[in-house]
């Protein structure tokens, strides 16, 4: 993205005088006005191009283009990993660069100073500390970003403070691009291969015997079977591989995400106040723990997907690949926000829909807060067609605290699976007291 250029007039303003430019200004009008009082025109003409010269460089300056003619200077700005994980360092590399090998360009470069913009959730609380490395011809800026929530925020442009030849005014611009940058939630490692579930591996029905040469492989979770380990895969790959059959009918697996439990999108509008920091915290904790149940499961070997609530659902297809499938999953959560005043709506209708599409021995895991009636039956109706299990989270407030247990009676006599818990519980604790649960 592109910083919106500056007008004329706007960079005319953004022009201030440097302490050498005031002190030349001050003295070329004291000039002037002894000039007139003692009627010595030379003495008037001394001040006059004392004052002359800082409008010239004034001028001159605000009239400068840092991104065209013989003298532009290229940005570009590269961070690695991308997308970054919340909680999880990141490098970010920024390159200001003469575009032609000027004496233009070389000038106006060696007399820059730059200061990069980061949004807050990418900068943390202590901020970007960078290390820059200067040559005649391009300027090596290096920092590390702490980003600490999900969703997708702003880097750049840069912000570039130069002044003219003889360091009489300097000017404030942006130069360069926005780079947004995408923030996955941070997940854990769920052991999903749960006595509770069974057999996990096959599907219920329709499951046959593999041959031999539907054997793959893929990366160990906890719970395989030590002999299935592939030790010369292994080695080659510097970390654990396991035979997996490929005709072995892994469940899949859907996570439904209630987003009645996320913060509400910002709003815009004057006086608006934006939601509290522990609801957006609760939010995102909800978030990573469906996306950590997603992740388990799709690196167990179980096609997945992970379904957010929304009024206008469409087809969500499974996904698998520990590798391209987890990437499919993280960037599907970057950008979900609350549902707001469509909660039971998005939810009544999402449910419906994932009925429609699921299979007879698809699991269903649910990510989940008090229902109302409508949202109760809609959840129980899923019971009927397969394994349902559900996180319920109580809410910190008394406002939807009286629907916790009808909601858990209403999704148990329907065959659901139920553990409650509160927002903020470790991911690990959470699933643990799900999947160690007796029906």
């Amino acid at each position: 993205m592109r910083p919106r250029a500056l007008t004329p007039l706007r960079r005319l303003a953004a022009v201030r005088p440097t302490g050498r430019g005031g002190a030349l200004l001050g003295a070329g009008a004291v000039l002037a006005a002894m000039g007139v009082v003692l009627d010595l025109p030379d003495l008037v003409g001394l001040g006059a191009a004392g004052i002359l010269v800082v409008g010239a460089a004034w001028a001159s300056l605000a009239g400068q283009h840092l991104d065209s003619g013989r003298g532009a200077l290229d940005v570009t700005r590269t961070v690695d990993p991308h997308p970054v994980v919340a909680g999880r360092p990141a490098t970010t590399s920024l390159t200001v660069a003469v575009r032609h090998r000027t004496g233009v360009a070389f000038e106006r470069l060696a007399r820059l100073r730059l200061s990069e913009q980061a949004a807050h959730e990418l900068a943390g609380a202590t901020g970007i500390r960078a290390r820059v490395r200067s040559a005649p011809d391009r300027i090596d800026v290096t920092y590390e970003l702490a980003p600490v929530r999900r969703g997708r925020w702003g880097l750049g442009p840069v912000l570039t403070t130069r002044t003219d030849v003889f360091g009489l005014v300097r000017t404030t611009q942006p130069l360069g691009g926005t780079t947004r940058v995408a923030v996955w939630p941070r997940t854990s490692a769920l052991a999903v291969r749960a006595p509770a579930l069974g057999d996990v591996d096959r599907a219920a029905t329709g499951a046959r015997l593999s041959a031999t040469d539907d054997t793959v492989l893929r990366e160990y979770v906890a719970g395989d079977d030590p002999r299935r380990v592939h030790w010369a895969a292994s080695a080659r790959q510097g970390h654990l591989m396991v035979r997996a059959d490929e005709g072995a009918g892994f469940r899949p697996v859907t996570v439904l995400l209630d987003r009645a439990l996320l913060a509400p999108a910002a709003d815009d509008r004057p006086g608006a106040r934006p939601p509290s920091h522990q609801v957006v915290e609760d939010g995102e904790w909800a978030v990573s723990l469906a996306a950590s149940v997603a992740i388990s499961f799709l690196e167990a070997g179980h096609p997945t997907r992970l379904v957010a609530t929304t009024s206008a659902p469409e087809r969500t297809e499974h996904t698998s690949g520990a590798r391209a499938g987890r990437t499919r999953l993280l960037d599907a959560t970057v950008d979900l926000v609350g549902a707001g005043g469509e909660a039971v709506q998005a939810l009544t209708r999402t449910v419906r829909a994932v009925r429609a599409d699921r299979s007879q021995s698809e699991i269903t895991v649910a990510v989940i807060g008090p229902q109302d009636q409508g949202g109760r039956h809609a959840l129980a109706s899923l019971g009927a067609d397969g394994v349902c299990w559900a996180v319920l989270v109580e809410p910190r407030g008394t406002g939807m605290r009286h629907d916790v247990d009808p909601t858990a009676d209403a999704l148990r006599s329907a065959g659901w699976r139920v553990a409650t818990c509160p927002p903020g519980t470790d991911p690990v604790l959470a699933w643990s007291a799900l999947t160690e649960r007796v029906a």
